[in-house]
């Protein structure tokens, strides 16, 4: 009680000046022209009355109510440091009544940290040191984290003295003592509780299922620690900045807690020294593990070369097996083999060089697992073309070297995966279809079957001699060396058309000879019946012109 109400006192003094101290600091001034409206020294004197108002009722309360206390006081100092900043920069400036309000800023400050270092020596006196403490060391790191607010208070409020023309210089100088004693502090604090997280993350990590519920709040603990404590130094390097001193170790400690690549990072100071740093330990690691690591990439460069060389004798077993298999695979059922076959010995392959690098398997697994559901949702439409890619595989619809129209496209089958199918249309031009596309619509092999019907209409005119035409069809069809005997061709006549009569001409050839069976006997037939005199009959049409 005795403390509180002392820093009552000193925090008052520091509010209120004496009606003595004022009139003296104001009768050394020059007489000024300019004064400070009376609406602006009204808010300023309702402002500390509000602070005094809180500073007064702060010993009595606890918990919950005696931090709603303090913001308040934070808050109310805010607004009143705004109005004395906004008057410092002000084109005219009213240096009597300035001063006395800078000068209460400056032993206000003083008395907060005098406060909220008794607070927290009382908070560690109260470590047993028997115990990690996770909950007293939080605190601690809140309450320092809370002076770094009044520490950047402070250095703008000597430079607004500075601006003033106050000498200054003396407590500035002992504000940068204290910022680089806080600093050293603090950047051995970070690194140490860095350290400590590190150890709980790998018990924890060691524990797996088992974890226990006081080691992951010490985790989150510490982590929360962290975070306040990179926060305190970092703010000590901004004022540090601020006062023209070198803070490339501090911003070297911060890059590497946080691994944030900023603008400070680009300081050559910086940059060096982390660069020298990873040298130091690249060049310790290299005399420690070098022999032992080098003997581990050489056996997992050895692994993943029998791999290849393992797989590459897979596939020819595969090959011959499939080529040789009484099941009749087709031929892209084949070549998937021979290429699963060879996939899959080098990811086992690569698999056990990943178990020599010390990789744990387990996880490793666990995490393709976690990675193929992800994965899964993402390409919907590339699982649908790998399924119909199977079920093509599986039934066998067509095979590599087949005429097939599917997809709306004609042409032969070239290549496939399992998510697409290439093929080569009959002007040369190669598609790239996905295997739903073909899968979900009608598929017809034209080279499928071994023979095929060529269908062919022939007209003659209604004058003409119908067996004379017949014979000379059958004789075209016989003698072409690409028609088939068997079934034996059909020439028959077949409608009696608006200006001919028309004939179907039907033989069977090999599926590769469609085209020019077809093209063959279109051609002789009309030289024969221009030779016989049969005549083609065409549409025409009379036109006749009546004169009025």
């Amino acid at each position: 009680m005795l403390r509180h109400l002392a820093l009552i006192g000193l925090l008052s003094l520091s509010v209120f000046p004496s009606m003595t101290s004022w009139a003296d600091t104001a009768a050394v001034e020059e007489v000024t022209t300019y004064r400070v409206d009376t609406d602006t020294q009204q808010q300023i004197a309702k402002l500390q009355t509000l602070i005094q108002s809180d500073i007064q009722i702060l010993p009595q309360t606890k918990g919950e109510i005696r931090a709603i206390t303090e913001y308040r006081i934070k808050n109310k100092t805010l607004e009143l440091r705004s109005l004395i900043n906004n008057l410092t920069n002000a084109p005219q400036v009213d240096r009597a009544f300035l001063i006395p309000l800078i000068n209460q800023q400056l032993d206000f400050l003083q008395n907060v940290s005098i406060y909220l270092d008794k607070d927290i020596t009382t908070l560690r006196n109260q470590l047993d040191g028997t115990s990690l403490d996770d909950t007293l060391l939080l605190k601690i790191s809140g309450r320092e984290f809370e002076r770094d607010h009044y520490l950047k208070a402070e250095l703008q409020t000597l430079n607004w003295a500075e601006s003033l023309s106050l000498d200054v210089g003396e407590a500035k100088t002992r504000f940068t003592e204290n910022v680089i004693q806080r600093a050293d502090r603090f950047e051995s604090l970070v690194s140490y509780t860095q350290t400590e997280l590190k150890k709980a993350v790998d018990e924890a990590a060691q524990a797996g299922a088992d974890i226990s519920a006081e080691q992951k709040t010490r985790v989150i603990n510490l982590k929360e620690r962290l975070d306040q404590n990179s926060t305190s130094l970092s703010t000590a390097a901004d004022l540090l900045d601020a006062l023209g001193k070198d803070t490339a170790k501090i911003k070297q400690t911060l890059f590497s807690v946080s691994g944030d690549i900023t603008q400070d990072v680009l300081n050559f100071n910086v940059a060096s020294n982390l660069i020298e740093e990873w040298l130091t330990i690249a060049k310790h690691q290299a005399l420690d593990n070098g022999p032992s690591v080098t003997f581990k990439v050489i056996v997992f460069c050895l692994i993943l070369f029998l791999a290849s060389l393992i797989g590459r004798i897979v596939t020819q077993v595969v090959s011959k097996a499939v080529s040789a298999s009484k099941l009749n695979f087709s031929k892209l059922l084949q070549d998937f083999f021979i290429s699963l076959s060879h996939k899959a010995v080098f990811a086992i392959g690569l698999l056990v060089a990943l178990s020599q690098l010390g990789f744990e398997l387990g996880p490793l697994l666990a995490g393709f697992g976690i990675a193929g559901v992800i994965i899964g949702f993402a390409l919907q439409d590339t699982l649908s073309n790998f399924a119909s890619g199977m079920m093509i595989l599986v039934y066998r619809p067509y095979d590599v070297g087949d005429l097939i129209n599917a997809a709306g496209v004609t042409g032969r089958v070239s290549h496939m995966s399992l998510v697409s199918t290439t093929i080569k249309t009959l002007d040369n031009q190669r598609l790239i279809i996905p295997n739903n596309k073909i899968w979900g619509d009608t598929i017809n092999n034209i080279t499928a079957e071994h023979q095929r019907r060529v269908d062919m209409v022939f007209g003659i005119s209604y004058s003409d001699n119908i067996e004379h035409a017949e014979t000379i069809l059958k004789d075209i069809v016989a003698k072409h060396p690409k028609v088939q005997s068997e079934p034996e061709p059909i020439v028959k006549l077949h409608t009696l058309g608006d200006s001919s009569v028309d004939f179907v001409v039907r033989p069977w050839v090999n599926p590769n000879d469609y085209w020019d069976v077809y093209w063959d006997v279109t051609r002789e037939v009309k030289m024969r019946f221009d030779a016989e005199g049969i005549s083609i009959p065409f549409p025409q049409r009379d036109v006749h012109i009546y004169q009025k």
